[in-house]
Parts: C-alpha cells; sequence; structure tokens
C-alpha cells in the first residue's frame, strides 16, 4: 500500500499508545494519529479516513483535520508569517504549507492573501505551495481527449475559483484544471478573488480558451429564472413593478440576470398563463 502524501487516505488502527494512535501506512510504516485527533470510540482493526502530512521533523503524520485544500489543488490562501526561506501558508492545519521564494511570482507579505497550487517537491519529498499556477493548468500534454475542447459543451455547468480581474472581466480556474475567463458582462454579482461558485460553459473555442456566464444559458437559463421570477411574486403580494421595459440596470439589481433573461422569463410566465403584465409591471393571475 503507497500513502497518498497531502490527501485523504484510509488506513487501519494497529497500536493505542497515551499519546495516540498508530495507523498501518504500508509502505512508509506505522503512521501517528496524535491523541486530539482520536475519534471517540476508536478502537484497533478499525478503519479511519485520515489526511496525511508531514510534521515538524518531515515525517508522515495523521490528522482528522480537514485543511482547505490538498495536493493537486488550487487554493486562495493566507500568508500566516515569513522568514528568510520563504512564506508560510494557513491552510487549516496544525502545520502551515511553505512557499519558497523561488516559487512566488512577487515577495509574498504577510497577511495577504495568493492564488497557489499545492503540490510536493520533487527533490525533497516536502509539500509545498507555488504561486506559480500557470504551469499547473490544463492542457499541460498532448493528450487531446483531456483539453477543455473536447470535454465541455455550451451549457455544461463547472466549479469555478474566481482568480484575478483584468480588463475584460474575470480570469477563473475551471474544475480546478483550466484556465476560463467570465467577460465583464455576465457579471451580474460581486465577484471577489477566492470566491468558489457555479458557472456555466459559453463557449470553448479551438485554442482551448473558455469562455463562461454565471447564469445557465439557453432555455434551461430562462426555466430557472422563470421559477425565481414566480417565487418573487408570489413572495411580494403577487405583484412586480419591473416590467420588460424598465431599465436594465434596475433589473440587474435585483435579480441579478440580463434584462434579455428577464423578458424572456415574462414571456415564460405569460405564455402559461401565470401573469398579466402591463404598463406598472407584471402581476400574478
Amino acid at each position: 500500500m503507497k500513502i497518498k502524501l497531502g490527501d485523504y487516505n484510509t488506513l487501519t488502527i494497529v497500536k493505542a499508545v497515551d499519546f495516540g494512535l498508530y495507523l498501518d501506512g504500508g509502505d512508509e510504516g506505522e503512521i501517528l494519529l496524535p491523541a486530539r485527533y482520536v475519534p471517540k470510540d476508536a478502537k484497533i482493526g478499525d478503519q479511519l479516513e485520515v489526511f496525511i502530512y508531514l510534521d515538524q521533523d518531515e515525517r508522515p503524520v495523521a490528522t482528522t483535520q480537514k485543511p482547505i485544500a490538498k495536493v493537486g489543488d488550487f487554493a486562495w490562501l493566507e500568508v500566516a508569517w515569513v522568514n528568510e526561506y520563504g512564506a508560510f501558508l494557513n491552510w487549516g492545519l496544525m502545520k502551515d504549507l511553505f512557499c519558497p521564494f523561488r516559487e512566488q511570482k512577487m515577495r509574498m507579505q504577510k497577511g495577504q492573501y495568493y492564488l497557489v497550487y499545492i503540490t510536493i517537491d520533487e527533490e525533497s519529498y516536502r509539500l509545498m505551495a507555488t504561486a506559480k499556477v500557470d504551469k499547473y493548468l490544463f492542457p499541460t500534454n498532448d493528450e487531446i481527449k483531456q483539453t477543455p475542447y473536447h470535454i465541455y459543451k455550451h451549457g455544461d455547468e463547472v466549479e469555478v475559483m474566481v482568480w484575478q480581474k483584468t480588463d475584460l472581466g474575470f480570469k477563473v480556474i475551471v474544475d480546478n484544471k483550466y484556465q476560463g475567463l467570465i467577460y465583464e458582462g455576465q457579471i451580474f454579482q460581486p465577484l471577489h478573488s477566492g470566491d468558489r461558485l457555479k458557472a456555466y460553459i459559453d463557449h470553448v473555442r479551438q485554442d482551448n480558451k473558455i469562455d463562461l456566464t454565471l447564469q445557465p444559458t439557453g432555455r434551461r437559463q430562462t426555466e430557472e429564472f422563470s421559477d425565481v421570477l414566480l417565487h418573487y411574486l408570489q413572495e411580494n403580494g403577487g405583484h412586480c413593478d419591473l416590467g420588460d421595459k424598465s431599465p436594465s440596470e434596475l433589473i440587474q439589481d435585483r435579480f441579478k440576470v440580463s434584462k434579455k433573461v428577464y423578458k424572456k422569463a415574462i414571456g415564460d410566465l405569460y405564455r402559461r398563463r401565470l401573469i398579466t403584465i402591463a404598463d406598472d409591471g407584471i402581476t400574478l393571475v
């Protein structure tokens, strides 16, 4: 059995001592789970899901705590402290995550947040963070089936993490693998670096650049917002003072959607004979 360092492992309890439990680490030998992390009623022979990282002496150690991210993840982390070797990032465990100066795009400052990728240093076999995230974004190989152009289609729902603001909108990381862009005109809610949220594929170009939107696209978008608008009417006395001729800014401010989406939802509810339309807005039948 090979342990996955910087990741979750399911290991068997083989020994109990005053200061914790020892787990069967296979090729790594017995791995300590300190007493502070031992679940109640845990006994020899039980299997536990634990996160494996390195202690102060660079030995594998187990914890039942869940870090903010694991090896292979992009994460938005705060610098806890800095010394002459690099920065140490708070990732939710007792021991902070090291980011050496050579892996920083700019000198990291205590209290600031940075986008990093969590990996294992090939030379020292230590866990580390790197701010040079571009080289870890796919496609990083020639496997054509792994490219966004062959994976995603218009309207697919994905998970994104907001990366940084640009002149065009916000750069994001899609499904913890690919770089994408949400254009300014598609943003109807506040976004901040580090935010994690759902988004939808708008277009994937043949060069694998991904354009996204924060609302579902096409018919699905209309149906989902129609339900939102219907619920709003039911909760607000059956009336909404915004009609299909209302300013787009008012619609965006209240419902976080474009005027085009709002008008389509009105049309959908009207065809279903659920509302009437007047100059002063829309009303439930």
